[in-house]
């Protein structure tokens, strides 16, 4: 599996980086971090090709160089990046580009084989969503933006599974919410749902939420099969069966001391554009961090 973790300021994307690298660990899969900078405008794309042709001559940083250097930092304090490329340092003089929005440099990972850094130039959407594409990516992890709209539209046009990070904090001891229904999509979240309680060692609550005070065949079965899959991989869990609002009960649930994963909505398009979707809904308004596996 390809993962890809998007950060922006060391201020807030140490959460982000934190949940993204355990998880993709817990998922063994590659990792790729990327950071989307202010767009360069022509001249200054002039004078980043010349500091990459020139660079053991020139002392020039591309705008965003300092976050990726961030981040080589945490992987080499964590030790998710071999001891060889510790000692070496960021390697910023060996950046490849690889586009003139795009560079890149590989690092041998510990827990997987390569920790890539990517560094784009421009909107952020359109930069994440063009590297979700080219580089297909399963998972994208994003941290909760304090621009709501933003982790909103990333959401809906970003082509992965979305993990967003939000108010995670190191101190909380956190139990997994995996909301199930009889919906296409609930198979695919108990299975990634199951990877994050391993990664994380935590419990589940298998939540099934009813509109009227009466659970179908479909969502029984869906709720005794998260809980067989569970058990076999050996994941402590209960059911909860719950009558209301989904969204409303969903976040009553979960409060803020559980992360929520809940397959993506398959709701009719033109449907889903008058009535909303029922994940983005959730993630709107509530207090943790989600995962929306599409």
């Amino acid at each position: 599996m390809r993962f890809l973790i998007a950060i922006g300021s060391e201020e807030y994307s140490e959460p982000t980086l934190r949940v993204g690298m355990q998880v993709a660990r817990g998922f063994g899969a590659s990792v790729t971090i990327a950071y989307v900078g202010p767009k360069i405008s022509g001249f200054t794309t002039h004078e980043v090709q010349l500091a990459h042709e020139n660079l053991e001559r020139w002392e020039f940083d591309r705008p965003g160089v300092e976050v990726l250097e961030w981040a080589f930092n945490y992987l080499a304090k964590n030790e998710y990046i071999t001891p060889k490329s510790i000692k070496a340092g960021f390697p910023k003089k060996t950046l490849i580009q690889t586009g003139g929005n795009r560079c890149e440099v590989f690092l041998p990972g510990t827990f997987c084989e390569d920790v890539n850094l990517i560094l784009r130039n421009g909107d952020i959407i359109s930069e994440l969503r063009d590297e979700v594409q080219e580089g297909g990516y399963e998972v994208t992890i994003i941290g909760g933006s304090q621009k709501r709209r933003m982790a909103h539209d990333l959401v809906q046009y970003i082509d992965s599974s979305i993990l967003v990070v939000k108010n995670f904090s190191t101190d909380r001891q956190y139990r997994l919410l995996l909301a199930v229904d009889d919906s296409k999509g609930t198979k695919k979240a108990v299975k990634y749902g199951a990877r994050v309680a391993q990664a994380f060692n935590t419990p589940v609550d298998i939540l099934t939420v009813s509109k009227r005070d009466y659970f179908g065949p479909g969502y029984r079965k869906a709720a005794e099969w998260a809980a067989k899959f569970l058990r076999r991989t050996k994941v402590t869990h209960k059911n909860l069966f719950k009558v209301g609002d989904p969204v409303k009960v969903i976040k009553e649930t979960a409060g803020d001391d559980h992360i929520i994963v809940m397959g993506v909505s398959h709701m009719n398009p033109v449907k889903k554009f008058f009535m909303g979707s029922k994940p983005v809904k959730v993630m709107d308004n509530c207090q943790c961090s989600i995962l929306i596996v599409k």
